[in-house]
């Protein structure tokens, strides 16, 4: 293995082999880094779009293949292995990008519109009733028990849960009645 620590910055590729073996010609890591990270960089800026990030997508997958240059030097093909190193890296981001703003997006406040003068009205009713009425009322057209249900949960006889439904009921009319006719006249 031979690598060099000189600059090339704006030098072409070198076009000179190493003989490191007999009968076999082999590129040095500077040479091989060279002659094939312009390539990488253009292929990975159309994959993703952005200059900067393939530049640092095929810096990282040339900065793996210089650990393991000994064994890679050895591959007919040590290029694909560096090339498919950095597509992976760059699909890997954009999994975890992705996975990112899903999340993002799940933190984000929804916005529910206001209640409605009904709604409004109907709340302030109920916050007049006896809370063991409002309570029997909003147990049964709310979480939908039944009578029955309601007499176990509040321990009392089914006819007391009746009343209280038929008082609210009653009460509930004349509040939302009042405010009704009273919307109707402003």
């Amino acid at each position: 293995m031979s690598v060099t620590r000189d600059v090339r910055a704006g030098e072409p590729p070198p076009d000179r082999l190493q003989d490191t073996a007999p009968g076999r010609a082999e590129m040095s890591f500077d040479d091989f880094y060279h002659a094939h990270y312009r390539g990488l960089v253009v292929q990975l800026t159309a994959y993703t779009g952005d200059r900067g990030h393939a530049q640092d997508l095929v810096q990282e997958a040339f900065c793996k293949a210089f650990a393991q240059w000994n064994r890679l030097a050895g591959y007919d093909d040590p290029l694909a292995w560096v090339r498919r190193v950095a597509w992976n890296l760059g699909h890997n981001r954009w999994r975890r990008l992705r996975t990112a703003q899903a999340y993002l997006l799940r933190q984000r406040e929804t916005h529910v519109a206001g209640p409605t003068p009904d709604r409004v009205a109907l709340d302030a009713a109920l916050a007049k009733l006896p809370p063991r009425q409002r309570r029997a009322v909003v147990l049964h057209y709310l979480a939908d028990l039944t009578v029955a249900e309601i007499a176990a949960q509040e321990r009392v006889a089914e006819g007391t849960v009746k009343s209280w439904l038929h008082r609210s009921r009653t009460t509930l009319a004349g509040y939302l009645r009042d405010t009704t006719e009273g919307a109707e006249n402003a």
